[in-house]
C-alpha cells in the first residue's frame, strides 16, 4: 500500500468520510403484478417488503446458479434494484423478456443515477433526491446525475477524501464483500455465498428455488465463500488451492489483500464443509492460513 492510500486508509478507520465512485446498474419495475412477478424471479420474498424498505436478494437460474447479486427498495408501487455492472445487463435482460407476460413494466434507470460508496457515519446528505442502501462502515448512494456535483461538494466539505481503486479493493475484502467475475460467477450455486439473510424457504416457488431448497433442507453446501487470514509477514495468492495439514484439498482462494488493521494477509476463499469453523488451520501453498469469519473488520 503506498502512502497516500496508507494516510486515506487510516483517515477512515479514525472516523474521516471518505468515498469511490463506480458504476452499477439500478433498474425500476412497477405495475399491478410487479410483486408475483419477482417473487418468481428472484430468492427473497417480496412481499415482505415494505414502503421504504430494502433487501438482499439474488437472481439463480433454473439449476440455482448465480445471475446476480441485487439489492431492492421498495418505493410505495415502484420497486428499484441495484446491482453489479458487471451483472447490470444479465439483470435487465432478464426481467424485460417477461414483460410481455403480464401487467408490469421494467425501466433501466443506470444512466440517471450516480453511484457513490461512502465510508464514515458522519455524513448525513443534505442533497435530495438520492436512494440510499446501508453498508458495513457507511452508506451506498444513487444520486441523480444532475445533484452528483453538489453531492460530492458536501463530501469535500466534510473533507472527504476520495480513494483508490487499490485501496477500495483492500476496504472491500476486509468487509467480506464478494465481487461478481473474481469471487462469485454464473458457476457460484447461491447458498455457497453464505448470506442467509438473501433466501427465503419459505415463500414459495421461483426459478432455481428447487435446488437451493433441497440443498438448505436436505444437508448442506459443499462448500462456502468466508475468510482465510495468512501469518504476520507472508501474502497470499489469488486462485490458489487451500490444503489441510495433511494434503486434503480444502478450498480455493478468490481475492486477497493485506489488512493495515490486522497486520496480516488475509483473503475471501470457498473452503469446503468440513474445514469452515473458525480458526482451522490450513495450507496455501507455502503459507500457513486459518480460516476467519467474515466480515474481518
Amino acid at each position: 500500500m503506498n502512502s497516500s492510500d496508507r494516510l486515506h486508509y487510516n483517515h477512515i478507520n479514525t472516523g474521516g468520510v471518505a468515498y469511490y465512485k463506480l458504476p452499477r446498474g439500478l433498474i425500476a419495475v412497477h405495475g399491478k403484478e410487479a410483486v408475483p412477478f419477482l417473487d418468481g424471479l428472484i430468492t427473497n420474498d417480496m412481499k415482505t417488503l415494505v414502503d421504504g424498505g430494502r433487501m438482499l436478494a439474488a437472481f439463480p437460474d433454473a439449476k440455482g446458479r448465480l445471475v446476480a447479486v441485487v439489492r431492492v427498495v421498495r418505493q410505495r408501487e415502484r420497486f428499484l434494484i441495484e446491482t453489479e455492472e458487471a451483472t447490470h445487463q444479465k439483470v435487465y435482460d432478464n426481467l424485460f423478456r417477461f414483460t410481455m407476460a403480464g401487467d408490469f413494466f421494467v425501466e433501466d434507470i443506470s444512466e440517471e443515477y450516480r453511484y457513490i460508496t461512502v465510508w464514515g457515519r458522519s455524513f448525513v446528505p443534505i442533497t435530495p433526491p438520492f436512494i440510499e442502501f446501508e453498508a458495513s462502515s457507511g452508506s451506498d448512494y444513487f444520486v441523480h446525475r444532475e445533484d452528483a456535483a453538489d453531492f460530492l461538494g458536501e463530501l469535500n466539505y466534510l473533507d472527504g477524501v476520495a480513494i483508490s481503486n487499490e485501496l477500495f479493493e483492500t476496504l472491500r475484502i476486509e468487509r467480506g464483500v464478494p465481487l461478481f467475475g473474481v469471487d462469485m460467477d454464473e458457476t457460484t450455486i447461491v447458498p455457497e455465498l453464505g448470506f442467509d439473510e438473501m433466501i427465503s424457504y419459505t415463500k414459495g416457488c421461483y426459478i432455481g428455488q428447487e435446488i437451493i431448497a433441497r440443498i438448505h433442507f436436505r444437508g448442506h453446501v459443499a462448500k462456502r465463500l468466508t475468510g482465510v487470514m495468512g501469518e504476520v509477514d507472508t501474502s497470499l495468492v489469488k486462485d490458489i488451492e487451500l490444503v489441510t495439514e495433511d494434503g486434503k484439498s480444502a478450498g480455493r482462494v478468490a481475492s486477497t489483500t493485506i489488512s493495515p488493521k490486522l497486520q496480516r494477509s488475509i483473503g475471501l476463499a470457498y473452503v469446503r464443509y468440513d474445514y469452515l469453523s473458525e480458526g482451522t488451520k490450513l495450507r496455501a501453498g507455502e503459507t500457513a492460513v486459518e480460516v476467519a469469519k467474515l466480515p474481518f473488520v
